[in-house]
């Protein structure tokens, strides 16, 4: 067998500075539990889950490169369950080994580019039924929809379109700790050609021929007692 290495090499563009971009927030600690202000729902002893505080995280970068015309922010859970027959079901957890796709929770676009931070409660505060009004946002910024306006599409009390940050409400019987990515993504372009109601997918390859560099900061979320207990 011949192994071949692959490397990546970067181009850069005229008149752009590289340097390492970095993500903190203040709100949880990089690659820990998510506190439950921060997600859509919360553990109820009771009910299984009911609606949390759905607070959007503090969010803050730093070290960003020259040549940058605005930022996109993404954050989506890469631990969803592919198939739903065994989501919230009481009599058996969803497997580990099941195949796990993307959520998108918030998707932000054309942050100013002297923009450095996103203070805690600022963009979201409370759950809102039957969806979140956009696409306006603040900074001048620009909310695409997120993924609960297809999970709830089919719900009369809460189908609607949701714009801006909802936070985690993974399945509450998930064996597997879900994880939370929050990417900032530095551009050299100040708008986007994205119009009406546009998600995350939409905007991961309109920025892909304009990213400069980006940085990720990363938290878990369970509403599983098991884990949570573990």
């Amino acid at each position: 067998m011949v192994t071949i290495e692959k490397k990546c090499y970067l181009q850069i563009k005229p008149g752009v500075t590289l340097k390492t971009m970095k993500i903190t927030s203040q709100s949880f600690t990089a690659g820990g539990r998510i506190p439950e202000e921060f997600g859509f729902g919360k553990l109820d002893a009771k009910n299984h889950v009911t609606l949390s505080l759905n607070r959007n995280p503090h969010l803050a970068w730093s070290e960003v490169p020259s040549g940058v015309k605005s930022f996109v922010l993404i954050c989506h859970d890469s631990s969803v369950p592919s198939e739903g027959e065994d989501v919230n079901q009481a009599d058996r957890e969803v497997p580990a080994d099941l195949p796990r796709t993307d959520f998108f929770h918030w998707v932000l676009i054309e942050i100013p580019s002297e923009a450095r931070e996103i203070a805690a409660a600022s963009f979201s505060k409370h759950v809102t039924p039957k969806g979140k009004m956009g696409p306006a946002a603040p900074l001048g910024a620009r909310h695409g929809i997120n993924d609960y306006t297809y999970w709830y599409a089919s719900d009369p009390d809460m189908a609607g379109d949701y714009f801006g940050y909802d936070g985690p409400c993974p399945p509450w019987n998930d064996s597997i700790m879900h994880h939370y990515h929050f990417t900032i993504y530095a551009l050299d372009v100040e708008s986007l050609p994205l119009l009406g109601k546009f998600g995350g997918n939409d905007v991961r390859r309109v920025i892909e021929a304009h990213i400069i560099e980006k940085a990720s900061y990363s938290g878990t979320y369970t509403l599983n007692p098991r884990l949570l207990g573990a």
